[in-house]
């Protein structure tokens, strides 16, 4: 038993950050990157983990789902534009989270990284912040994705029943299924999520031209250059510069998951090669669908303003109904949003299940005793699932009251897990990478310290931008509410670090922690 305790804490190394396969101990335990006992299987090869990505992330079908929210910030140029920046954007952090990926795969991801960089002075608090952030930007963002297909059903069954008339509960009921349908599959069928997953990537990859083809040709009139390209409608009440920054939150939105997949770290044969790829994968492959599906949508509008003032549950709709002039099209189209967009949530689920499990590891929240319990026959931490899916449902709630909680939570997940890079990116930079070993894929000792320095900057001028009110003149429901959510969150993350958590939290394996095992339990670098 003592070795099995051992095994659990072991120490780290630089050849322990290796790429590796795990091999048995003496007590027939394995040992993984993070210095825990192997619980989940590794059962994700290149091409799953790539679809994972890239389902997690589906950001045409994201785009599609706030795209109202979009064109509010300059119309279908503003929309273009800021979504080409939001993916310059994302580009430079994703080359920051692909370099920590490929040094220290591990189940923590940003939250472990924010552990290393600041070195052993400041890596156990600068850490356990980073985490808590990370991981309610996450639970936002799972919550808010959950919020498109809820309001697609609802807008799918209404194109049918045209006396229906919707209420705040019809939303809520419809995301509490989706919810937990979405964390029933994660605990029951995580087996065959690499299948699935795979089966996601060729619907995202054959659904997303499908669709571009029908918005391209079924039209019978098209909008005009003028108006995809140059016409920029601002009706935010912010000058037209002020409004395009706002805006590249949309952007940011539909593409800004490239830490999902790291979180997975430890279900991977092979992480220090395949994570990078599968982070550039997604966020290419996602750049260039978003970016084509968007362009081939603002073609596809006739009459903006109904697009703008629809009274539906999902506006996208009425543009679809633009398209194709008729209701099976429309139907079709939406259908094969729902699927993705479905198929989306298993993924966000997977991800916010795995940073949870992560931090509870570490003592690191409330009732970590239960939430760090793995059931290694189903491969997943059911208990810190259900636990998001409990707090998720609670999070839902929000719709019944009001009528901006959609944008609240979007805006909340790209502020929140854009802060909790910055603070590994940022620390990487100031001490030039020298807490962290180097990977298959590293920026170098000269480039790697000027992106992590133009990251860092970048992630703090769009945090203050996205934390500005969304139009003038202010009001309740025009709020960015955000300068509220941030704040409170990080009072509530200190609150619980000096009531208890500075005591019992243990903090995540570090390469300069002391080695004691003697090779017990060593992985072997491939």
């Amino acid at each position: 038993m003592a070795d099995i305790e051992k095994c659990k804490r072991q120490s780290s190394s630089p050849a322990a950050s290796a790429d590796v396969i795990p091999v048995p101990t003496s007590t027939g335990h394995r040992i993984n990157a993070s210095g825990h006992v192997d619980q989940l299987p590794r059962q994700y090869g290149l091409l799953s983990i790539c679809a994972t990505a890239l389902v997690i992330d589906n950001a045409w079908v994201v785009m599609g789902g706030s795209v109202v929210v979009s064109i509010a910030n300059g119309g279908a140029p503003g929309l273009l534009y800021e979504l080409l920046t939001a993916c310059v954007y994302y580009g430079m952090i994703g080359l920051c989270l692909a370099e920590l990926a490929s040094a220290i795969p591990a189940a923590g991801g940003v939250y472990h990284w924010a552990s290393v960089t600041p070195g052993p002075r400041y890596g156990r608090v600068v850490g356990f912040f980073a985490g808590h952030i990370g991981y309610w930007g996450w639970l936002f963002g799972w919550s808010s994705l959950i919020f498109i297909p809820a309001n697609m059903i609802i807008q799918m069954w209404a194109m049918f029943h045209p006396d229906f008339v919707q209420q705040p509960w019809h939303l809520y009921v419809i995301f509490l299924l989706l919810t937990w349908f979405c964390v029933a599959c994660v605990i029951w069928c995580n087996r065959f999520m690499p299948f699935l997953q795979t089966l996601g990537l060729w619907i995202v990859v054959i659904g997303g031209p499908v669709t571009i083809i029908v918005l391209a040709a079924m039209p019978e009139k098209h909008a005009s250059h003028a108006f995809v390209w140059k016409d920029f409608q601002n009706v935010t009440g912010w000058s037209n510069g002020a409004a395009f920054l706002v805006g590249v939150l949309n952007g940011a939105y539909a593409i800004g998951t490239p830490d999902s997949v790291t979180h997975m770290a430890e279900e991977l044969p092979h992480p220090r090669r395949d994570l990078p790829k599968a982070i550039f994968a997604q966020l290419l492959l996602g750049s260039i669908t978003s970016f084509c599906y968007a362009v081939a949508l603002m073609y596809a509008i006739t009459d903006l303003d109904a697009v703008v003032q629809s009274p539906g549950a999902f506006p996208l709709a009425v543009i679809y109904a633009q398209a194709t002039g008729s209701r099976g099209g429309t139907f079709g189209l939406l259908f094969i949003v729902l699927v993705s967009i479905t198929l989306c949530g298993i993924g966000g689920a997977i991800t916010v299940g795995r940073n949870l499990w992560a931090l509870a590891r570490e003592d690191a929240v409330p009732f970590s005793g239960v939430l760090a319990q793995c059931n290694e026959r189903l491969g997943c931490p059911v208990a810190a699932t259900v636990a998001n899916g409990i707090i998720g449902s609670a999070f839902g709630a929000i719709s019944l009251g009001s009528k901006v909680a959609f944008n609240d939570l979007a805006g909340s997940f790209i502020i929140l897990t854009t802060c909790s890079f910055l603070l590994f990116i940022l620390p990487n930079a100031l001490n030039r990478g020298r807490h962290v070993p180097p990977g298959p894929f590293s920026l170098g000792p000269r480039l790697g310290p000027v992106i992590h320095t133009v990251t860092s900057a970048l992630i703090v001028f769009f945090t203050i931008v996205f934390c500005l009110p969304y139009a003038l003149p202010v009001t309740s429901e025009l709020m960015n509410y955000n300068c509220v959510i941030i704040p409170g969150l990080m009072l509530l993350t200190a609150l619980w670090w000096f009531a208890s958590a500075r005591k019992r939290y243990r903090g995540p394996r570090a390469p300069w922690d002391d080695d004691s095992l003697d090779g017990v339990g060593k992985e072997e670098e491939i």
